[in-house]
């Protein structure tokens, strides 16, 4: 099949599978459908896979720049005054962990240390898999950055339900 029809239908199984995710309100549902749509049809071994036109990279890396870039707004900044010390925090111990983890599971597993340390490291699905494109490792780092972020995406908001009816946490 020519490069460009094998393209579009990586497109219409991203763009069914992110749009159908829109009714379930989890956040962030879009990216994670389209990454599911696309993986199926991917993984489904009948096509072969999808070459992008030169500089498509680039263009996706500064429309997902310009997309997070919108949203810091003066409030943005005038609310990092109070809240850059767990800013800090949180972000050292993140990538901290990240590195810990991530040298752990490749050597504990066996996995690539390039795929476990970018699978681990505390960032967005696509970001880090842009990263891991960079490195020739960017399937995998999106699917444990898929694989992470679902859950998450299950799991945070159903505690918070729990957890908010017990006074534990402020709902």
């Amino acid at each position: 099949m020519p490069s460009l029809a094998t393209l579009l239908i990586y497109l219409m199984a991203g763009t069914a599978l992110g749009l159908l995710t829109l009714r379930t309100g989890i956040p962030a549902a879009p990216l994670a459908g389209a990454l599911l749509g696309a993986g199926l049809v991917s993984m489904s071994g009948r096509l072969d896979i999808a070459e992008w036109p030169s500089g498509t990279r680039t263009a996706i890396e500064i429309a997902i720049g310009t997309v997070i870039g919108t949203g810091l707004t003066k409030s943005s900044l005038g609310e990092l005054q109070s809240l850059w010390k767990p800013a800090l925090l949180i972000t050292l111990t993140l990538v901290l962990t990240g590195i810990v983890i991530g040298l752990w599971s490749s050597r504990l597993l066996g996995i690539d240390p390039v795929v476990s340390l970018l699978g681990a490291a505390p960032g967005g699905i696509s970001g880090m898999s842009l990263v891991g494109a960079e490195f020739g490792v960017g399937a995998a780092v999106a699917t444990l950055h898929a694989v992470r972020l679902i859950t998450v995406l299950l799991v945070l908001p159903l505690l918070v339900k729990l957890l908010a009816p017990l006074g534990l946490i402020d709902s």
